[in-house]
């Protein structure tokens, strides 16, 4: 009898161990399929959609919802345009700050995070014609 009830005790272990390599792998399966779809959450905007960058784009955003995640990316001809992401001084300004980073690839792609941002393009007078845009991501 002693080795009978070894022998239970011996597939209760081996249930026990079934049962949790099968939660083991239910769980590792929600977090593999959950990662997709956090990925997939975030958009992709073109700023000023088909145009691109280009003046007059200040009001592109209107009416849009951003999220933190979400990705702008500006279009523009490299050769006469920049982006620079700036300060709210900055941006109403029209003046960038000396040292500031400025895009120059003509497909700049940019991640927003949580709260305001703001761009410009630093050519004369192109900020001041509207080449300028502001967004909340939330």
């Amino acid at each position: 009898m002693a080795s009978r009830g070894r022998g239970s005790a011996c597939n209760g272990s081996a249930v026990l161990g079934a049962a949790v390599a099968v939660q083991l792998l239910m769980v590792g399966f929600l977090v593999m399929s959950a990662a997709p779809l956090a990925a997939a959450a975030a958009a992709r905007y073109t700023v000023g959609d088909s145009g691109g960058w280009r003046f007059y784009a200040e009001g592109w955003a209107k009416g849009k919802t951003f999220r933190a995640g979400d990705v702008l990316e500006f279009k523009y001809n490299a050769a006469v345009h920049d982006v620079a992401a700036v300060d709210l001084a900055s941006y109403r300004s029209c003046v960038a700050p000396k040292g500031v980073r400025k895009m120059r690839s003509g497909h700049d792609k940019v991640t927003l995070h949580k709260g305001a941002h703001y761009f410009i393009c630093t050519e004369p007078g192109h900020c001041k014609a509207g080449m300028k845009l502001a967004v909340r991501a939330i």
